[in-house]
């Protein structure tokens, strides 16, 4: 017949117990913050959409840089729109798809269409920014990342102003042409000191369309 098992020093009992309490404190700890910090994630994200509206496949919000935002406003700005400007300084909108909803991407060819006095109304100057789909710009054969009202876009005989986005120069349009790279992008238009209309939402910019 087996001797029982002998228990170890009451003293080292206690000293097993006090590291088990120190260890569930621990991963109570860690585990409490994983928690807060995903559920922090996801009530950003939540109030982030809650804050932008979608037309034509621009998103915008005009509620960033807002006195009196609370943290969550604060940090759902902060997620999407890094130090915006307050909306009478300026609007932005952004787009990743085009007009069907399909990701733009540089495998296929877009052009923006701005019928005639249909500019981003403002009192300063508008510009178009292109990013890849990390929100990085991506160097191009002529060194261009953005096009506005100061880069002297050539007009069609109606007033309409076309925007060619694609990877290859548009022949015979280069000087209206925003490079895009070889995989998914993103547009960024800003209105600086946007007009009535823009302030209101009464102003929807124009789909992308894919033209190939």
């Amino acid at each position: 017949m087996s001797s029982p098992t002998p228990k170890p020093p009451s003293r080292i009992r206690a000293l097993l117990f006090r590291r088990t309490v120190v260890a569930d404190v621990v991963q109570g700890i860690i585990a409490g913050a994983v928690l807060a910090f995903i559920g922090a994630t996801i009530a950003i994200s939540v109030q982030a959409g809650a804050m932008q509206t979608t037309e034509n496949g621009w998103s915008t919000t005009r509620e960033c840089g807002q006195p009196g935002n609370n943290i969550l406003e604060q940090a759902a700005c902060a997620k999407t729109l890094p130090a915006a400007n307050l909306k009478q300084e300026a609007v932005y909108w952004t787009a990743t798809v085009d007009g069907a909803g399909q990701t733009l991407n540089g495998a296929h060819d877009y052009v923006l269409h701005f019928p005639a006095g249909d500019i981003p109304p403002n009192h300063a100057f508008w510009s178009l920014t292109m990013t890849n789909s990390q929100r990085l710009m991506v160097a191009n054969s002529i060194d261009r990342y953005s096009l506005g009202d100061r880069s002297g876009l050539t007009t069609n005989a109606d007033g309409s102003t076309d925007i060619y986005i694609q990877n290859a120069a548009p022949t015979g349009h280069e000087a209206n042409w925003l490079p895009a790279p070889t995989g998914d992008f993103m547009l960024w238009l800003r209105a600086y000191q946007p007009g009535a209309s823009v302030l209101d939402g009464t102003y929807q910019v124009p789909a992308v369309k894919e033209t190939k």
